[in-house]
């Protein structure tokens, strides 16, 4: 990320986060009323962050992790949309988890969930009227995505009415704690068992790929995955780790290209891994999705 506004074609959308979780959201019928919560501006922390991705299923959720205090321009312009964005500022020191899945190196970074979607907006302070670009791109991308809504602060102290949740099946919410917990073997194990019971649980498979790629990615930092991979271009595992690395930042397209651009240069074990990978790849970011369906054709390309 860099502080300029970026782009309609990098803003479009990351790995889906929420179907790690819970099932998805039923398809959209009638327009739903606003949403209530407390206020426009709402503080994220890591024990909180799920009902924030519950949230942006309804409207664009801002969030901005910051040093110090949050940015009183990024506040008050999200604010004067009345409704169309709320704003989830985090405490980056504080809140260590969020930190790493949102790869904050700079304050303060600034991206937002949409249906469950991280996307990458920017770093460092813009002006006023860069922040109003970059939103009003967002709201287009929301609107492509189907999340039309907006939401209606309550009144002063109000607490926002809890919603019915569909309870998970056993294993899916086994592993729904054990991610909470921060025990990604827990959860790929109990998602492996979902599968084993059920070959046709796709939400078992989806969310078992995206719970081994967190557990891959563990405790290294971007910049040192990013070093290793720019030094060894032709070293699998090194290649590997950054395209997991860019799957977690939502750059599908980055991934891709990466490991079909090594494919041919690889031995059959070589090969084997990469596809593999890719196949995992596609289950995170849902088979219908526009650059699986192109990264799909160009492997099949290359294995035939």
């Amino acid at each position: 990320m860099t502080n300029t506004p970026p782009s309609s074609a990098n803003l479009r959308g990351a790995v889906d986060l929420s179907s790690l979780v819970r099932p998805p959201a039923p398809p959209a019928g009638a327009p739903a009323a606003p949403a209530a919560v407390p206020s426009l501006v709402v503080d994220g922390t890591d024990a909180n962050f799920t009902g924030i991705l519950d949230l942006s299923q309804t409207v664009p959720v801002v969030v901005e992790l910051y040093v110090g205090a949050p940015s009183a321009t990024l506040t008050r312009v999200v604010t004067e949309y009345g409704g169309r964005f709320v704003l989830a500022t985090v405490d980056a020191a504080a809140n260590p988890q969020l930190q790493q899945a949102f790869h904050a190196t700079a304050a303060p970074t600034v991206a937002a969930v949409i249906g469950g979607r991280p996307i990458a907006l920017y770093e460092g302070e813009l002006p006023e009227a860069d922040v109003r670009q970059v939103l009003e791109q967002l709201a287009t991308l929301a609107a492509q995505n189907g999340v039309t809504g907006t939401v209606s602060p309550d009144a002063p102290g109000a607490v926002p009415a809890e919603t019915e949740e569909l309870p998970l099946p056993p294993h899916h919410q086994e592993a729904y704690d054990a991610i909470a917990a921060g025990d990604y073997d827990t959860a790929i194990a109990e998602y492996t068992t979902a599968i084993a019971q059920d070959p046709r649980d796709r939400l078992a498979v989806a969310g078992l790929a995206q719970v081994s790629l967190r557990a891959r990615l563990g405790s290294a930092t971007a910049a040192d995955i990013r070093s290793a991979a720019a030094a060894a271009p032709g070293e699998l595992a090194a290649q590997l780790a950054v395209a997991d690395l860019d799957v977690s930042g939502g750059h599908l397209e980055d991934a891709f290209a990466r490991l079909l651009d090594l494919f041919p240069t690889l031995d059959a074990g070589g090969k084997d891994a990469v596809r593999t990978r890719l196949l995992d790849y596609f289950e995170i970011a849902g088979v219908d999705d526009t650059r699986v369906v192109a990264a799909r054709r160009r492997l099949t390309t290359l294995l035939y």
